[in-house]
């Protein structure tokens, strides 16, 4: 089993003043980054997760960032997120298998999610999401497909026993639509809401929960990113314009209720960026070292630091990274 010692990326004070100029005491702070994956040909789209007392980190390995039939979905995993090795490596032949993203079922598993695409002569051809199980995060059930041809659920959140996702659907060549589902295992999916208003090309999104249930939902379109809030039945929606494109995203809600989003950044060269986020607003606020092909985010808050799985190829090479970020305290 490879393993791989993490490589520290020392942030001097000199770099810091020239990336952060208007570096306040009340604006987070990076306080290590490092590269904990190289290992294959194009490393990328992370997802992080704290389970039964250790770190797992997924992610996808290929050959190049999109087409094909070699997506692969690689488990690494450490004690102390110093020192990580691979717990398990997901295939399928003859599809490629991308995105994943972890959660833990109300069971105490851990459920990986994943996108499943076919290509012939690297011309896409179909597509439907991949759930797989895993009692300990290093054996796994094979790649299931769950819904139907086109859909792709992007990440799935867990509230109160029930799972829900957005599936990004295909209709046509120049047309999406996304939709909201629940599930009682992972499985079987049922539907809630298609968001019909929303303006083209929306799809990928996060989902989280506040207070009372509300859902609220970090959206991804081919322009600038919208936030969606909803109660019970999760059928009538509030949306704000976030003024941001964004490209992986995700979010997380502190033990006080903050919130705090990571993205890819558009703005001049592409960047992974933390950002405050409230129901109406999404605020960049610190750059990850990073750049190129970048980004999609996975964050866990633990011991009073954000800890921020991404991938990044800034260093020639597309890779995985490991942020430790401590946030202010408001």
């Amino acid at each position: 089993m490879k393993s791989m010692r993490r490589r520290r990326l020392w942030l001097p004070t000199v770099v810091m003043v020239l990336c952060f100029p208007a570096v306040r005491a009340e604006d987070p702070r990076i306080v290590s980054v490092e590269k904990i994956w190289d290992q294959g040909l194009h490393n990328a789209f992370t997802d992080l997760i704290r389970f039964r007392d250790r770190w797992f980190c997924t992610f996808r390995e290929g050959e190049r960032h999109a087409a094909g039939q070699d997506g692969r979905i690689r488990v690494i995993t450490s004690p102390d997120g110093e020192s990580w090795e691979s717990a398990a490596l997901l295939a399928t032949e003859g599809v490629d298998l991308r995105d994943p993203k972890l959660s833990r079922t109300p069971d105490g598993r851990l459920l990986l999610v994943a996108g499943g695409s076919i290509y012939v002569d690297d011309v896409f051809q179909t597509r439907a999401p991949r759930v797989a199980f895993s009692p300990d995060g290093y054996e796994w059930t094979p790649p299931r497909r769950v819904l139907a041809e086109e859909h792709w659920l992007w990440r799935i959140t867990w509230h109160k026993g029930t799972a829900y996702s957005v599936s990004k659907m295909g209709d046509g060549k120049n047309t999406r639509r996304v939709i909201l589902y629940s599930s009682p295992d992972g499985i079987e999916w049922n539907w809630i809401a298609v968001f019909r208003d929303i303006p083209p090309w929306p799809n990928e999104a996060t989902i989280r929960f506040l207070p009372g249930d509300e859902m609220m939902i970090l959206l991804r379109r081919n322009a600038t990113g919208w936030i969606g809030t909803s109660h019970p039945p999760y059928r009538k929606w509030t949306w704000h314009d976030t003024g941001h494109r964004l490209g992986g995203p995700n979010f997380i809600r502190l033990p006080d209720g903050r919130l705090w989003a990571g993205s890819r950044s558009y703005t001049g060269d592409p960047t992974t960026i933390l950002a405050r986020m409230t129901r109406n607003s999404f605020e960049p606020v610190l750059t990850l070292p990073s750049g190129g092909d970048t980004s999609y985010p996975g964050l866990v808050w633990h011991e009073g630091m954000l800890w921020v799985s991404y991938y990044s190829s800034h260093e020639g090479k597309s890779s995985i990274y490991l942020a430790k970020v401590r946030l202010p305290s408001e």
